[in-house]
């Protein structure tokens, strides 16, 4: 056999195997991504929570790391909070079940770098020095308004939603059409 006969035969078959292989749905690298979910709670009497916001981190990073993670800003104390003005404040996390017992409002798609980015607003907040909490100038609302802005929303806080999470967030809603979400009733 001559090498150019060879050669036609190999270039054939890889030809060949390419096209079977790509005939077979072979999986190709998803595009990293995280989805950054906005939600309210509605409070409840039982379990003694006042309507809260938080951000949900779900996706994948570009090196391959799984991100499911979930971010909200309270007061250690709700009687601080509302009797004496600033309060110490936390950084906590919703389970899995108290999630699906929000509502979702929108959901914003980020890169590695926004990601990032959002870590280090959360860690800064959980950091800051002092009573950080304040019923008035930084609840969980202007928690998640911060959220909303480093990801390009235009998310101020009118004082008629200081305290009305899932109306602030429908606010929020309505104040970026481009997301297209609809308003949670």
């Amino acid at each position: 056999m001559t090498n150019t006969l060879l050669r036609k035969l190999i270039t054939r078959f890889l030809a060949a195997l390419v096209l079977a292989l790509s005939g077979l749905g072979v999986a190709t690298p998803a595009a990293a991504e995280v989805e950054v979910h906005f939600h309210s709670f509605n409070g409840s009497v039982l379990w003694g929570r006042y309507p809260h916001t938080f951000v949900v981190f779900e996706g994948t990073l570009a090196d391959g790391t799984r991100v499911n993670e979930n971010y909200g800003f309270s007061a250690r104390s709700s009687a601080e909070a509302i009797t004496s003005g600033p309060a110490e404040h936390m950084i906590l996390s919703e389970t899995a079940n108290t999630i699906a017992n929000t509502n979702r409002h929108f959901s914003v798609t980020v890169n590695d770098r926004q990601y990032r980015r959002l870590r280090a607003e959360v860690i800064a907040w959980r950091d800051y020095p002092g009573d950080y909490y304040d019923l008035d100038e930084n609840n969980c609302i202007h928690f998640v308004a911060r959220m909303a802005t480093l990801v390009g929303l235009s998310a101020d806080v009118p004082e008629t939603y200081l305290r009305r999470p899932k109306a602030w967030l429908n606010y929020i809603t309505r104040r970026n059409p481009q997301l297209g979400a609809s308003e949670i009733p």
